[in-house]
């Protein structure tokens, strides 16, 4: 067994110490192949109960789950806040949001089998094209929103017929206890299989298999491309991945002060800034920069830190081991290529609590300018010429979003053009981020692979499919009897409401 320690230290008698807030098993090769097995039969070639399922049975199970899953929302707050340090607020808006996500994927299955309950006759040929599963699906979220990013890949993957394989990250993996039974109550056996463990000691023999169909995965690049190189058969490997970033803040010289400070906060420090879509960096114009500068570090100043649980916090302790000592020397590095910490107490860490670091001015010759910090660490850059923001989008290994802030029409036109061909989302005067869950989310370059919005995530787990016959007397009676009848699931025109 493996002991998780929250990133919390309590105050004792005997001084500062971590809470150790529960402990899941370090599973082997072997549960992980009996893991696999058990998704392999219940799939078994597409004939399996789950997959052949009709769309509306499927529904059902979805919200059977959801169903028990509310029951379980004050558990699973309380383990997100103790185990990686989210607060209460930001914890209870993950659980509802996920919530909503269910509910949204379903409404959006709904609208998609009403459009595919029809016939279409094309050239003498009658046909009903449709959606089917792919197969066995590995599905693997990251640690900052191990509940909700994990149930944006699990829940379409699982709707669509798929058997799922859930590997949680390895923070953010009590939280599933929790879920166990609901799984179980809710899912015929084997259609959802959960392994913990070490990634490397489980996944690995997963992928090299060769029986794993799909790979949804929230993480880093570096992780994913071991993944994908594992799969015997990467042609037959689907991909849906959700991978780093480094989105950056254009200021322009005519920006609205109080609206780019706001959102640039927002931006850089929710979840202490340890989200793939945070502003991971900041351009501001140099004729506002001193203004911008004064105002910024005011508000960081003026945000909250403590314990997750408390009212208004705002800045918790980090999760990850070793994350405060990379975060240090970052800034060690930028100090020594000529930036400073312009804002009181920034870059000082005790244990787990990091201060956030405003580091200006920033220069290409520090980590920090290249590097995903994924922490409280804010690198700001004053330009003149707004070739050197749209330089470094353009020469950035990452391409998921971009902030815009201006007043300027003119001027953000001619911006936006270059600038929506080098990343897939460019916020006007607002924070980067992933809602709504109806917009598309994806990334250029090494920041993504598949598109995923609850209408996207139907699609990249299932695959077009249809069945077509001339049109003759012979195949007209053969398809009236199996639809007045019910004698098929795929071949159906029921309506779900």
């Amino acid at each position: 067994m493996q002991n998780v320690s929250s990133p919390l230290w309590i105050n004792n008698p005997s001084g500062l110490s971590q809470k150790v807030v529960g402990h899941y098993p370090l599973l082997t090769q072997k549960e992980a192949m009996e893991a696999l097995n058990a998704a392999v039969h219940s799939y078994d070639c597409g004939q399996g109960l789950w997959p052949t399922l009709s769309v509306d049975q499927r529904i059902r199970h979805i919200e059977k789950f959801a169903f028990q899953m509310k029951e379980k929302k004050k558990e699973i707050v309380t383990l997100l806040m103790w185990e990686i340090g989210k607060n209460l607020n930001d914890s209870e808006k993950e659980f509802d949001r996920t919530i909503d996500y269910i509910n949204g994927t379903i409404d959006e299955l709904k609208i998609l089998d009403r459009v595919s309950s029809r016939f279409t006759i094309q050239q003498g040929v009658i046909a009903q094209i449709r959606r089917a599963p792919l197969g066995v699906v590995l599905c693997m979220g990251p640690f900052n929103y191990p509940l909700n990013e994990t149930f944006t890949t699990l829940i379409p993957a699982l709707i669509m017929g798929n058997t799922v394989i859930l590997k949680p990250p390895k923070l953010g993996v009590l939280l599933y206890s929790p879920l166990l039974e609901a799984f179980h109550n809710s899912f015929p056996p084997g259609v959802i299989n959960t392994l913990y463990g070490d990634g490397q000691q489980v996944c690995g023999p997963l992928m090299e298999s060769g029986k794993i169909d799909v790979l949804a995965f929230i993480g880093s690049s570096r992780v994913a491309d071991i993944l994908k190189k594992q799969h015997p058969k990467p042609h037959r490997l689907r991909c849906i991945l959700g991978l780093d970033a480094k989105n950056p803040a254009i200021i322009l010289s005519h920006a609205d002060l109080d609206l780019t400070v706001k959102e640039c906060v927002l931006g850089t420090l929710s979840f202490n800034g340890q989200r793939c879509t945070a502003i991971k960096i900041i351009f501001v114009h140099s004729l506002i920069v001193d203004a911008f500068l004064n105002r910024f570090k005011e508000e960081v100043s003026k945000l909250k830190v403590g314990m997750p649980w408390d009212s208004d916090i705002r800045l918790t302790p980090l999760p990850e081991s070793g994350k405060p000592e990379y975060l240090f020397e970052l800034v060690e590095d930028a100090k020594k290529n000529g930036a400073e910490i312009i804002n009181k107490n920034g870059g000082k860490f005790n244990k787990t609590l990091f201060n956030p670091a405003l580091l200006y001015p920033v220069n290409s010759m520090m980590r920090i300018y290249h590097e995903e910090q994924f922490g409280p660490v804010i690198p700001i850059v004053p330009f003149d010429d707004i070739n050197i923001p749209i330089r470094y989008v353009i020469e950035s290994h990452y391409g998921q979003q971009v902030s815009l802030f201006g007043t300027d029409p003119d001027v953000i036109a001619k911006m936006i053009d270059p600038l929506v061909n080098q990343v897939c989302r460019v916020n006007l005067n607002s924070q980067c981020q992933r809602g709504p869950d109806t917009f598309p989310f994806t990334g250029r370059k090494d920041s993504a692979e598949g598109t995923l919005s609850i209408s996207d995530a139907l699609r990249v787990f299932s695959i077009r499919t249809l069945v077509a016959g001339k049109e003759i007397d012979l195949n007209r009676e053969i398809i009236n009897r199996i639809i007045k009848e019910r004698k098929s699931n795929f071949l159906s025109t029921d309506f779900i409401f």
